[in-house]
């Protein structure tokens, strides 16, 4: 009597004895390859890498443009709140205490206006002793008009009170004035002082 091996066949119609890792199994993609499949994760990937790249780049070029623009900030308050305080030392003066005030004033100057105001010191000193001047002066507004990290104008509107031989009484002069700073061994120094 012969036993039909057929019986045992599984419903599914696969045969007894055969195992999954004996049956052929369709890929899932469809038919696709494997190295096919891989073009899209690696496309993803440099896409990302970019990104991230040029993210760097941006983050860095805002770094330094706003570093910069910190700079500039800076640099013109300094100069400024400088220039408001060497305008009254300009402007002030008293036959008393010319040679003081003569100093104060090359202490504070540089360039071009140090120079222009040491040549003309002598003749400038004789005369407010012989008309014994007196001023005081006072900065009322100040702006800035450019700036850069070493360099700066300042704009300046000052009242000054003038007494002498000739007019005991104050008498107000009012000027505005553009300062020319520049930063000389960590110093704000005024190059340039134009009325115009």
């Amino acid at each position: 009597m012969s036993i039909d091996t057929r019986t045992d066949e599984v419903a599914d119609g696969t045969a007894a004895g055969d195992t999954a890792t004996d049956r052929e199994v369709p890929p899932a993609d469809g038919g696709r390859s494997a190295t096919a499949s891989r073009w899209p994760r690696r496309l993803l990937g440099a896409v990302l890498v970019t990104v991230v790249v040029a993210s760097v780049a941006l983050a860095a070029v805002f770094g330094w443009k706003l570093k910069n623009a910190n700079d500039i900030e800076s640099a013109a308050e300094q100069a400024r709140a400088t220039a408001r305080n060497y305008a009254v030392t300009l402007t002030s003066i008293s036959a008393d205490g010319l040679d003081q005030n003569f100093t104060d004033v090359l202490d504070g100057a540089t360039g071009e206006f140090k120079d222009m105001y040491s040549q003309s010191s002598e003749q400038l000193k004789q005369l407010l002793i012989d008309n014994r001047a007196d001023a005081k002066g006072v900065v009322v507004e100040d702006g800035i008009k450019s700036a850069t990290p070493t360099k700066v104008e300042v704009l300046l509107f000052v009242d000054q009170a003038v007494t002498n031989t000739v007019t005991p009484e104050p008498r107000m002069d009012r000027s505005r004035v553009v300062m020319t700073m520049e930063l000389v061994d960590g110093r704000w120094l005024a190059s340039k002082v134009d009325l115009p």
